[in-house]
């Protein structure tokens, strides 16, 4: 006995697969659509109108692209970001040993205590994480760590650096870094930083400048960052001044003299051979008398770390060309005797 469908039981409940998505505005056949996954819309390539939004991404979360050994097939969707201040991008695992580990256990952790690329990220990998701690405690920017890391990494293995500490290494690491990043810092504060005398931190320094300047030469490629915006001039008492000016508690009106008068001194080449660090407090005590500030020398020179001798005895070559460096706008009061 045969039976018959009905017209009902003939209707097809499926999607209908001849309707095509098209733009409203546009009309454009075929559609010109782009699946933008990042914001989860479909967009008309022509007129850019949003059709659908919070469409699902389907393609794979690759973590790693390290896909030249696999012949472009890479399977690995998991792991750890890479570090490129690291040699070693990928995962390590560590072999640990106990006294009731059996015999190729052991062994097997000996070898790898042997391997000299984790020995080498092993000693990068603290090294690194001095140097965070020790930008950490002066407040630095990342930008500085980042820059202080790479320039470690660069020149730690280096022959002509063989004999020096690495608090030295690390300390002169930084300082290239605030130079690197525009943060300027003198050899006192680093020195305050890292415990490593100025003298040993100016002497590595030099090498270690020197070492990057040939490898800039050779492979200017080899830099990441470094090799942007690096400041190969001293650091000025202009770029210490408005910092101390902070750490004094002065206001913005004296902050932006002192500055006048450090370029000025820069300029006429007045205190020309003391430090950055002796103009800079030379300059605040001077613009301070100028504008009828009451600031001691003594606080100046605790902040500063320059002596009330050094300050004024800089600031009477000053006071000789005092109508050079001053502004004639300015409300210049009688300067008291010394």
């Amino acid at each position: 006995m045969t039976t018959t469908l009905s017209p009902v039981d003939d209707v097809f409940t499926g999607p209908n697969l001849n309707i095509t998505l098209t733009c409203p505005d546009c009309k454009t056949y075929p559609p010109d659509l782009i699946e933008r996954f990042s914001e989860g819309d479909i967009v008309c390539g022509s007129c850019g109108l949003v059709l659908s939004d919070r469409v699902v991404d389907t393609r794979s979360e690759w973590r790693t692209f390290s896909n030249d050994d696999q012949n472009g097939d890479d399977p690995s969707r998991v792991g750890d970001a890479g570090n490129p201040l690291l040699d070693n991008e990928n995962l390590s695992t560590m072999i640990s040993s106990s006294p009731d580990t059996l015999k190729a256990g052991r062994e097997l952790s000996r070898a790898q205590q042997r391997s000299f690329i984790d020995r080498k990220d092993n000693h990068l990998a603290s090294a690194f994480a001095k140097i965070s701690q020790m930008c950490d405690g002066y407040q630095l920017p990342k930008i500085v760590q980042d820059g202080s890391k790479e320039v470690y990494k660069l020149v730690y293995e280096e022959r002509a650096l063989r004999g020096k500490s690495q608090e030295s290494i690390m300390a002169a690491a930084i300082f290239i870094g605030c130079r690197k990043a525009q943060v300027p810092r003198s050899f006192k504060e680093i020195w305050a930083l890292t415990n490593v005398p100025k003298k040993e931190i100016g002497k590595v320094f030099k090498i270690m400048n020197r070492l990057l300047q040939e490898k800039a030469s050779t492979n200017p490629n080899a830099f990441d960052l470094v090799e942007d915006n690096m400041q190969t001039t001293q650091t000025s008492a202009e770029d210490l001044i408005r910092r101390c000016c902070n750490n004094l508690g002065l206001s913005t009106q004296i902050t932006n003299a002192a500055e006048y008068i450090a370029r000025r001194c820069t300029e006429l080449g007045v205190l020309a051979g003391r430090s950055p660090t002796t103009i800079a407090a030379t300059v605040i005590y001077m613009t301070n008398l100028i504008f009828g500030a009451d600031l001691q020398s003594s606080k100046i020179a605790d902040k500063t770390g320059v002596s009330e001798g050094t300050i004024k005895t800089s600031y009477r070559v000053m006071l000789e060309h005092k109508k050079d460096l001053i502004d004639p706008t300015w409300n210049d009061q009688t300067q008291p005797e010394i």
